[in-house]
């Protein structure tokens, strides 16, 4: 997409007010560009019952991209042809990647290492190990540049294939010490962030971070891990996604290893090496077909329920008794179909029209609620 006025918007219906990577997805596949669905916002929200959400300003989306273009990054939105088929699967996608490095590792298989920030010895060893002999046999390593068993991952698969996603822009090191490292991958291998430079990385952020990890990868391989984790919520993510979630067992008397016994527990994959790995992934389907929100999305072919037959929106009567079902607990979006007897567009639309109002909050799962 370049330097086009549509990256340009893009990136400013990205970062304003009220705007997540659903609603994104929703308001480019209802209004086909960017610009139309900044145009259209104030009048959404306001069906929604609340004011118009702050548009970030022109001047910030143009310092945002200087900063990026100082870095020698690029941004890759989602609908590009060169956006990751496998994170583009999942139901919240990043709709921008800002990514410095070598993009084209993003064309190879990809296998998640992730683990315990205060790992072992022994399990660095294995973490370093396991991440040389994948990238050798063609494996793109992707991790979150954490101590412990993220940077033993990186370190093994330095030069060969390794993509670090941090929780912060892209000129912020986290931690300052894997500040050289974090350098290195920006030279020899692939950095991706979320955020814009200049952003310091919040407890809010991982989880967001953990979700690119796992929907980049075939399959998430987990190595010493508490039971209350973000390698855990990575290995969670993963599995939603219908990934593979392989785990290297440890001993019992081990605290850090309790995570990773308790997934294999539960159903992961127990793995001892890198060909226990290979194999599990080797019969992996990429499905190749991108999510349809790109430039060449056309509303009224792909989305013909809100389209085709004209209804471009709601009236009171219809919206009601969607936000009658609605409370401070989460719900899913498919019982809100089932129980207000609506269609899923029709839901969709209304939900569309609270969140931009402030009046709803997204949840994990596909889950909804109403805002305090």
């Amino acid at each position: 997409m370049g330097e086009s006025q549509e990256a340009f918007d893009r990136l400013r219906l990205i970062r304003s007010e009220n705007i997540g990577p659903v609603t994104y997805q929703q308001l480019i596949r209802r209004f086909g560009t960017a610009a139309r669905a900044l145009e259209a916002i104030p009048d959404l929200a306001a069906r929604g019952g609340g004011r118009a959400p702050r548009i970030a300003e022109v001047k910030r989306i143009e310092a945002e991209m200087q900063s990026i273009h100082q870095l020698g990054a690029e941004c890759l939105f989602l609908g590009d042809p060169a956006y990751p088929v496998l994170l583009a699967e999942l139901g919240n996608p990043p709709p921008v990647l800002i990514w410095q490095g070598h993009s084209g590792l993003l064309d190879k298989p990809v296998v998640a290492i992730v683990g315990a920030r205060n790992a072992s010895a022994a399990a660095c060893r294995i973490g370093r190990d396991l991440a040389n002999r994948l990238s050798e046999a063609g494996i793109a390593v992707v991790s979150g540049l954490a101590k412990g068993i993220d940077t033993a991952a990186h370190q093994g698969s330095l030069g060969k294939a390794t993509i670090a996603v941090i929780a912060g822009g892209l000129d912020v090191f986290y931690p300052p010490e894997n500040e050289r490292l974090q350098r290195t991958i920006a030279e020899r291998g692939l950095l991706l962030a979320e955020q814009p430079p200049g952003t310091e990385p919040r407890a809010r952020h991982f989880p967001y971070r953990n979700r690119i990890i796992a929907g980049l990868a075939r399959g998430t391989v987990v190595i010493e891990a508490a039971p209350r984790s973000g390698s855990l919520i990575t290995a969670r993510l993963a599995a939603e996604a219908g990934r593979q979630v392989m785990a290297v067992p440890g001993s019992p008397l081990d605290p850090r290893s309790r995570g990773c016994n308790m997934l294999i527990r539960e159903g992961a994959t127990l793995i001892q090496s890198a060909e226990d790995i290979l194999e599990m992934i080797r019969h992996f389907d990429d499905r190749a077909e991108p999510a349809a929100c790109g430039s060449e999305f056309r509303a009224d072919r792909d989305y013909p329920a809100l389209y085709g037959n004209g209804l471009t929106e709601m009236d009171n009567a219809e919206r009601e008794p969607v936000i009658a079902l609605l409370s401070m607990t989460p719900v899913t979006v498919d019982e809100l179909v089932r129980q207000s007897g609506l269609d899923a567009p029709a839901v969709q639309l209304a939900l569309l029209e609270l969140e931009l109002a402030g009046r709803l909050i997204r949840h994990a799962g596909a889950r909804v609620s109403l805002s305090n």
